[in-house]
């Protein structure tokens, strides 16, 4: 049955109902369910780079149950988060906003308050408004409660209150605290005997930290993570307390597959949305013994390969549920990938022929195209045609077009309507698209890309990843030279001027700095 839009389906069957009675039972039930509503699954990623995955190009890496889905589904090769970092990714992602028309919406600590409003349109809320029980398991990272959390209470307000019926989620990131599981609001497994107290201003007494106690540390850190150790690994932030409540950083992709598993079969008879964010290749890469070793490129290919083998197993659970036929699974990851992000775990050393960026230039953190330009593939069984798409996409755009396919008239003022683009059946994407680097910004336009000029250094030399800052305008024919490597500002003037008129006016006057400059 080829897609049609379920509000269109519905219109259909109202006026067939109005003319005449259904002729047989076998018609209604056709009927009912084309006009059924898809489960809907976004599966996210952390750090995963555009040639991190061997469908995409990797050649040092496999990654199977990742090509499944690139494979049988649609492979964007112009997909992109909307930021080269976490959290205004994550924030784009379920708003359907430009994160920089919030200001708030940076990497956050741990003890950050919510950054979506609860007021605020966001994806599971548009869901849940349609019928869906709406579910988070894995990495928020967008704030919770006020900013002044008691941790040993329930936390609100959290995913739960901007759309999500369930959560089981890790608060930050795996590098900082607290390290405690949280779901629907509560710490999991918390001792009230064992009260937690989390800081990032400064330790509680006798606590031990990474800088001053390397003797109990399992894993070395390199820049930036230098604070409470849990489980031997330190952390950003101090912590204390709540020792029955903290993680096993080994078994943490088992747990949230686990988690992600048991959702699925709990409300396989209903419409559902999943937000399934795993941890990996973020740092502190721990994979579990069994894929320890197994890449030779150290931890991050062997979570990479861990991350694969959940992908596997999820999918695998949705087969056997019988619920492929009536999902929609979109794959990504938050933005581009980093090699040595804050401790010695030989992603340098051993990455021998690997390329994490493809061909693309620059990572996490940058301006230039492997900060957000990532893997991003679309996979409906039976219902999207295997292809490869160029179309210019977006993961702000999910929010638009998923109520399109649900029947809802929501529309955001950033987020596009492209769900002909994401079911196979056109390949004319977005025409522009403003794309973000720790709130330095870019214009991505057809096959062009323009960058202003910015202050600062040209590589971020704790990471070693070129941030795209220069001190005149950048302009690159992305069609021709993808590793961004022949700058055209000075050889196509009209081409930038025209750019760079339509940039101001997208950005008006956020972009201080860069209306301050003159073109010459």
């Amino acid at each position: 049955m080829k897609y049609k839009p379920l509000k269109l389906l519905a219109l259909g069957f109202l006026a067939t109902m109005s003319g005449v009675a259904c002729s047989s039972k076998t018609q209604t039930e056709t009927t009912e369910a084309e006009v059924s509503k898809p489960n809907i699954i976004v599966i996210y990623m952390d750090d995963l780079g555009y040639g991190d995955v061997s469908a995409y190009g990797a050649t040092e890496i496999n990654t199977p149950n990742m090509d499944k889905l690139a494979n049988g589904g649609i492979r964007f090769t112009n997909g992109y988060a909307s930021s080269a970092t976490c959290t205004p990714s994550r924030y784009a992602l379920l708003t359907g906003m430009y994160p920089w028309r919030n200001k708030n919406a940076k990497i956050l600590p741990g003890t950050a308050p919510l950054l979506i409003s609860t007021e605020q349109m966001t994806l599971p809320k548009m869901l849940k408004e349609q019928g869906y029980y709406t579910g988070i398991v894995g990495k928020w990272h967008l704030g919770l409660g006020n900013g002044n959390v008691n941790w040993n209470e329930k936390i609100s307000p959290s995913p739960n209150e901007v759309g999500f019926d369930y959560s089981h989620i890790l608060a930050a990131t795996q590098d900082r605290v607290p390290t405690v599981y949280i779901e629907d609001g509560h710490v999991v497994n918390l001792d009230p005997n064992d009260p937690i107290e989390v800081s990032y201003s400064k330790n509680f007494e006798g606590e031990p930290t990474g800088k001053d106690n390397p003797e109990l540390l399992t894993m070395r850190w390199h820049h930036g993570h230098n604070n409470s150790i849990v489980n031997g690994v330190p952390r950003i932030g101090f912590m204390k307390g709540g020792e029955s409540a903290k993680w096993s950083d080994v078994d943490m992709a088992d747990h949230f597959l686990a988690k992600a598993q048991d959702y699925v079969k709990a409300h396989k008879d209903e419409p559902f949305f999943l937000y399934y964010a795993l941890q990996q290749p973020h740092v502190p890469r721990t994979p579990h013994p069994r894929f320890e070793g197994k890449s030779g490129m150290g931890p991050r290919g062997d979570v990479i390969l861990e991350a694969d083998w959940c992908v596997g197993e999820f999918m695998k659970t949705l087969e056997e549920e019988g619920l492929l036929e009536n999902t929609l699974i979109v794959f990504s990851s938050d933005n581009g990938p980093v090699l040595n992000d804050g401790y010695y775990d030989d992603a340098v050393e051993k990455l021998g022929d690997h390329t994490p960026a493809g061909p693309l230039r620059g990572g996490k953190y940058s301006l230039f195209e492997a900060g957000t330009r990532v893997p991003f593939m679309v996979y409906w069984k039976d219902k999207i045609a295997p292809q490869v798409s160029d179309a210019l996409v977006c993961q702000m755009d999910l929010l638009n077009s998923m109520a399109d396919l649900v029947g809802s008239d929501q529309k955001d003022l950033d987020s596009k309507n492209l769900l002909d683009v994401f079911m196979g059946d056109s390949q004319e994407g977005r025409d522009e698209l403003v794309l973000e680097a720790t709130s330095r910004t870019a214009l991505r336009q057809g096959d062009w890309i323009m960058i202003p000029p910015y202050k600062g250094a040209a590589v971020a030399s704790q990471v070693n990843i070129e941030l795209g800052n220069d001190s005149e305008y950048q302009l690159y024919n992305l069609k021709d030279d993808i590793g961004q490597q022949n700058n055209l500002a000075a050889s196509n003037p009209e081409k930038l001027k025209a750019m760079v008129a339509d940039y101001n006016q997208i950005r008006g006057n956020e972009n201080t700095e860069v209306e301050a400059l003159e073109l010459k």
